[in-house]
């Protein structure tokens, strides 16, 4: 079982579909979600992507930003720099789209093919010596060989397996916002524009279909967010209600919206991503922080690895789970640091450090700066391990392999 469609968990899904498992996907909302915030997507998960025959579908549904732009309080250019270093250090393999978009395509792959449960969730789960029992809100309790948290930075799986998330999260200091619109006046074609004062920044990015977003990043050391969405909206309005360039208008708009994505800026970072049967990938286990930019890329390798893992030791899952662990950690751990360091560029906390994050970013126009300064973080140093994988005999599955202990007689999946 897996627990999550949003980015690992449909990912997971596939290739262990590939490999000829069952997987049973569990979602805790109704639908899909829709809306939210934009990604940056190249490196190794652009390459799974294109492995599942994803590109088209990403290139059609993405953007190609040709500038990131910050903006004083009438809208006139502070700093900035064209953005085609990034599709040099990628080789063009680099595009700019909505989360939701990516979820929705990586979806798709498995649509018809794995058992997947709506607007349902896990609320309990047990280990026996030969299966877990996982008890679920509304279809009561089944047995598994395994159970996959790719639920998130809020994990039910690593809370019910693990332990309360707060041994687990460290927060990083900001709460992040983001909402879509349709019909906003002001539209600004591939450009990233960004206002800031200290400690609060507001984006803006122009969608398809007369569609826009909007991004909000504060600092706030308040780890108790509001749960409601009218007090989320409230806290938002507090924070920008004197804020200058279009704040007034961009506020104006939150009542337009019934998706208003709302979180604190946070990382997880655990000694072990398993336990016994249960093991977590993507924003589950490491959670790197929506500031990072490269999430749901490093989601996808994620669920990649452990598939092929799975694969490759299909009757032992703690040695498939030990070498998942191995393979990755190093890197993921990199990936926060960066990360890390990163979160305060959007937000600088003081006057002095807009200004300095506002030369910085001046320098990027320079040639070659931004090569030095991103070359880095862009290249992904970790190969991606070869897993050969069966051909996909058109139901999303290869030859026949199932899952660990699949020959006992009490297992009812």
């Amino acid at each position: 079982m897996i627990s999550g469609a949003g980015i690992a968990g449909p990912t997971l899904a596939y290739w262990l579909k590939a490999a000829g498992f069952e997987p049973t996907l569990v979602e805790r909302a109704p639908v899909l979600r829709s809306g939210g915030y934009v990604i940056d997507f190249w490196g190794l998960g652009y390459d799974i992507a294109e492995q599942m025959g994803l590109l088209p579908d990403i290139d059609r549904s993405g953007y190609h930003v040709q500038e990131m732009r910050v903006v004083d309080d009438r809208g006139r250019k502070l700093a900035g720099f064209g953005t085609r270093v990034f599709a040099e250090l990628t080789g063009g393999r680099y595009v700019t789209l909505q989360r939701s978009d990516l979820s929705r395509l990586l979806f798709e792959k498995i649509k018809g093919r794995t058992e997947i449960l709506f607007g349902d969730e896990i609320v309990a789960v047990r280990e026996d010596p030969k299966c877990i029992r996982v008890e679920l809100e509304h279809a009561g309790e089944r047995c598994f060989d395994l159970l996959i948290g790719a639920d998130g930075l809020h994990s039910a799986v690593r809370r019910l397996a693990f332990g309360p998330q707060t041994a687990f999260e460290k927060h990083l200091g900001y709460v992040v916002a983001a909402f879509e619109v349709r019909g906003y006046r002001l539209r600004d074609q591939d450009v990233y524009l960004m206002y800031g004062q200290p400690g609060r920044m507001v984006g803006r990015f122009t969608l398809r279909d007369d569609r826009t977003m909007f991004l909000f990043v504060f600092a706030s050391t308040d780890t108790h967010l509001p749960a409601s969405p009218d007090q989320q909206k409230a806290m938002v309005r507090d924070v920008y209600g004197g804020g200058g360039w279009e704040c007034r208008e961009i506020l104006a708009e939150l009542d337009q919206t019934d998706e208003l994505y709302f979180d604190r800026v946070s990382q997880i970072r655990m000694p072990s991503w398993s336990r016994g049967r249960v093991a977590l990938v993507g924003d589950a286990a490491f959670c790197v922080s929506l500031l990072a930019g490269q999430g749901s890329a490093l989601a996808m390798i994620s669920a990649y690895v452990l598939a092929g893992e799975l694969a490759a030791t299909p009757e032992r899952y703690q040695e498939a789970f030990a070498r998942y662990d191995e393979l990755l950690r190093t890197h993921m751990e990199t990936k926060q640091r960066a990360a890390e360091r990163f979160a305060g560029a959007f937000a600088p906390k003081t006057r002095s450090g807009l200004l300095f994050r506002n030369l910085v970013i001046k320098t990027f126009a320079i040639p070659g700066v931004a090569r030095l300064a991103f070359g880095r973080d862009i290249a992904d140093a970790l190969p991606l391990p070869n897993y050969n994988w069966p051909p996909d005999d058109g139901c999303g599955g290869g030859r026949n392999r199932h899952g660990p202990d699949d020959e006992e007689e009490d297992r009812s999946e």
